[in-house]
């Protein structure tokens, strides 16, 4: 007796999150891996901190347009030390307040997992409902709106940025610039948040480059 035929069995449970995922981690481990080297090659230009609390350079401005021309001249010098202890200053602040990072991570993560490294081929679908880009969009300006200006997120975010800013100002005002000397090949005018540019470059290109950035 024959037997009988064999009928082909397909398996569908995970060729829709394989299909997701070959398309969206690789942007994904992109992006980070061009925002991590960006943060290297910007923390490789920081001073070294002995010369940032150099005592022997710390002197009371004479005047007001002292400390501004102070102030002027340090912030090009010591940037991303600037910056790395504003970050340290928010960083504190949001551990000291668990929640509030916790709202931050979870929204950062709505962000990147349903919008700008979502496939733009596969809608996103809450309890049977489907999204449109746009209306994903304008869902997660809505929650951003309502986080950052509504609840204590913001005003915790305000207050560490204010600590941060006085905190440099301060330092950048009582140094003494007179030996400070930027190198060649780096503009004098340079900014405090100009290290941040690179940073920036790699993220825009990186998202730019996913299948999300055919959305309109």
């Amino acid at each position: 007796m024959a037997n009988p035929p064999t009928l082909p069995i397909s398996d569908h449970s995970g060729g829709g999150s394989q299909s997701q995922q070959t398309v969206s981690t690789p942007a994904f481990r992109t992006f980070l891996s061009r925002l991590s080297s960006s943060i290297r090659q910007s923390l490789s230009q920081r001073r070294p901190w002995l010369e940032l609390v150099d005592r022997s350079a710390i002197s009371r401005p004479e005047s007001l347009t002292d400390a501004y021309s102070r102030i002027r001249r340090n912030l090009p010098y010591f940037k991303v030390n600037y910056v790395t202890i504003v970050s340290l200053v928010l960083a504190l602040s949001l551990l000291s307040h668990p929640f509030s990072l916790l709202v931050l991570l979870c929204l950062f993560g709505a962000w990147i997992f349903l919008y700008l490294f979502r496939p733009s081929d596969q809608p996103l679908v809450i309890l049977g409902r489907t999204f449109s880009d746009r209306e994903t969009l304008g869902v997660l300006v809505i929650l951003t709106i309502v986080v950052v200006f509504l609840t204590s997120v913001g005003s915790l975010l305000t207050s560490a940025l204010m600590i941060g800013f006085g905190i440099v100002c301060l330092h950048g005002a009582f140094r003494v610039p007179e030996d400070l000397f930027l190198d060649d090949q780096e503009p004098a005018n340079t900014g405090l948040l100009s290290f941040l540019s690179g940073a920036a470059t790699s993220a825009a290109v990186a998202a730019a480059s996913t299948p999300a950035s055919g959305r309109v």
